[in-house]
């Protein structure tokens, strides 16, 4: 009985945190009128600037958007691409003392 106990708690604990790091990124949105859509982008006005987001076969909509209409477009940050490049070292950080000559014999 014990064991079974434990096999289900032990369970339903990786359960629960696998679910915590399967969480999706933040949502986001913007609002405002359509400038430009096509199957790939939709192109929105949110104050002075000019917003395109990508879009494709998973986008979902409640209908077409066209050329004028107010959205709401939802979206998350994801991403795509990741070049490291090694920190500089702090300043004035002493350098690596080289190892002492040999004496003269």
């Amino acid at each position: 009985m014990k064991i079974t106990l434990c096999s289900l708690a032990a369970a339903v604990c990786l359960a629960f945190s696998s679910a915590a790091f399967a969480a999706d990124a933040k949502d986001y949105q913007v609002t405002g009128p359509v400038l430009e859509v096509n199957s790939s982008m939709i192109a929105v006005q949110k104050g002075k600037d000019r917003w395109e987001l990508a879009r494709d076969s998973n986008t979902k909509a409640s209908a077409e958007p066209k050329v004028g209409d107010k959205v709401t477009i939802h979206y998350s940050m994801t991403a795509t691409n990741i070049e490291v490049k090694a920190a500089k070292a702090e300043k004035g950080a002493k350098k690596e003392a080289s190892p002492a000559a040999s004496p003269k014999k």
